[in-house]
């Protein structure tokens, strides 16, 4: 795993665009076509607007897959994620195969297993991420679960997760956030061939600190990421300001830890 620090969330989403770009246009060219999972929420903005104006992609060759979607919100309702997804990447880049989460759904466990049955035909080419202000990757809220198998889940997201979309205004008051979700499995973030996180903000220190100054732990989701083989964090000075100058030194370029899950 490695983490590169920025002056400030701009910067950071312009260099994890570019190293997107490179990953997608790497795997037209070897395989023909690019696998992707993209994460939606107010820390990817700047980094899917920068990958959307990246030359030279075939976006035609992309096939998209999202980490989440609340269960029971419409596609209509701005904290949707199937909504941020269209307006963000799919409708700016003209990607035509692409699988929306229908969280919406009569039956959630069902939508999630027909998605899984999709993404499990192939191997992922690269996965951009985010990480919650409780350490969460996806909807993975701690304790996440290391085991499961299947690709896509039915989760409870808990107080801290609900709290952090009330703060990002997608939502009036924490009565308003779905208490469940169907979110990518740990799992199954981790089969991705390469893994890029962006996220920014001092509002991310501390979840930051604990996910790479602590233990590999399902009560800090994204300390997982230290066991793939190839994850890049993008952070800015405010996200990285509590981590240790040993940690950044530690990370700047560091082969994958050994984790038993």
């Amino acid at each position: 795993m490695r983490i590169k620090v920025f002056d400030d969330k701009h910067s950071a989403s312009r260099a994890a665009a570019e190293q997107a770009a490179l990953a997608i246009r790497r795997a037209i060219t070897q395989q023909d076509g690019a696998r992707i999972v993209a994460a939606t929420a107010a820390s990817q903005v700047d980094f899917l607007d920068a990958l959307t104006r990246a030359s030279a992609i075939d976006w035609r060759r992309v096939e998209l897959f999202h980490l989440d979607e609340y269960v029971g919100l419409p596609i209509t309702h701005p904290g949707s994620f199937r909504k941020m997804l269209l307006q963000q990447l799919v409708s700016k880049t003209g990607i035509a195969n692409y699988h929306l989460l229908q969280g919406d759904a009569a039956d959630p466990e069902e939508a999630a297993r027909e998605v899984s049955r999709i993404i499990s035909s192939q191997p992922v080419d690269i996965a951009f991420l985010g990480i919650g202000e409780n350490g969460h990757i996806a909807f993975n809220d701690p304790p996440a679960d290391f085991e499961a198998e299947e690709p896509y889940i039915v989760v409870e997201l808990d107080q801290a997760c609900r709290q952090q979309q009330v703060g990002e205004a997608w939502f009036a008051d924490i009565s308003q956030v779905p208490t469940h979700a169907i979110s990518m499995s740990v799992q199954q973030i981790l089969k991705a061939k390469e893994i890029l996180a962006v996220v920014p903000d001092t509002r991310k220190a501390k979840a930051v600190q604990l996910c790479f100054e602590g233990e590999i732990s399902p009560m800090a989701p994204a300390s997982i990421l230290r066991s793939h083989p190839d994850a890049t964090i993008y952070l800015d000075k405010h996200s990285a300001s509590l981590l240790s100058a040993a940690t950044l030194n530690r990370f700047a370029d560091e082969p994958p830890l050994a984790v038993n899950i």
